[in-house]
């Protein structure tokens, strides 16, 4: 891999990457340094890439892993019983603040309180808007196990904002 082609994919999915890590993480300063080891390992294991996906697929792919590998080292246990990305309250950047309206701000909460599945699902495919498929070469699952977890993370963060105050007629 040419040094030029790497610095291409970081300006092309760089932010993309990044914001995916935070908001798994929530820690800003965390994120920067799991994206920064998403790349570095593109870099090394290149020769690794089939093609049989897009390049955005399979760094999404890669800084997800990183993301779990991070999870695992940090807290064994709590990643043991799905306790994991829980133990941090992200707080958003000033500029980030001022840019999100109270309602936008209400639905990225309540996603960080999904467990780490159903937050994973949303995040790739209502977020980042990754197809079905990419979403289960990402995660490492098949595209039904995609459709059905997608579908329980909906309704259940549709309850979860219902319950924290939002009218229905948002879900229209």
């Amino acid at each position: 891999m040419e040094q030029e082609e790497l610095t291409e994919w970081i300006d092309q999915y760089g932010e993309s990457v990044l914001t995916y890590i935070l908001l798994m993480v929530r820690d800003y300063q965390q994120a920067e340094d799991l994206t920064q080891e998403t790349f570095i390992k593109a870099y090394k294991h290149q020769h690794q890439f089939e093609q049989k996906s897009s390049v955005k697929t399979w760094l999404f792919t890669i800084a997800h892993n990183v993301t779990k590998d991070y999870f695992r080292k940090k807290h064994p246990l709590q990643h043991f019983f799905g306790l994991t990305m829980e133990e941090k309250d992200y707080k958003p950047m000033p500029e980030q603040i001022a840019a999100m309206n109270f309602q936008t701000e209400q639905l990225y909460r309540t996603i960080q309180q999904l467990k780490p599945t159903y937050r994973h699902v949303i995040i790739l495919r209502k977020l980042k808007e990754f197809s079905t498929a990419e979403t289960a070469l990402i995660l490492n699952w098949s595209e039904s196990k995609v459709k059905m977890t997608l579908k329980r993370a909906l309704a259940e963060l549709k309850n979860d904002l219902i319950k924290g105050g939002f009218t229905s007629e948002i879900f229209r």
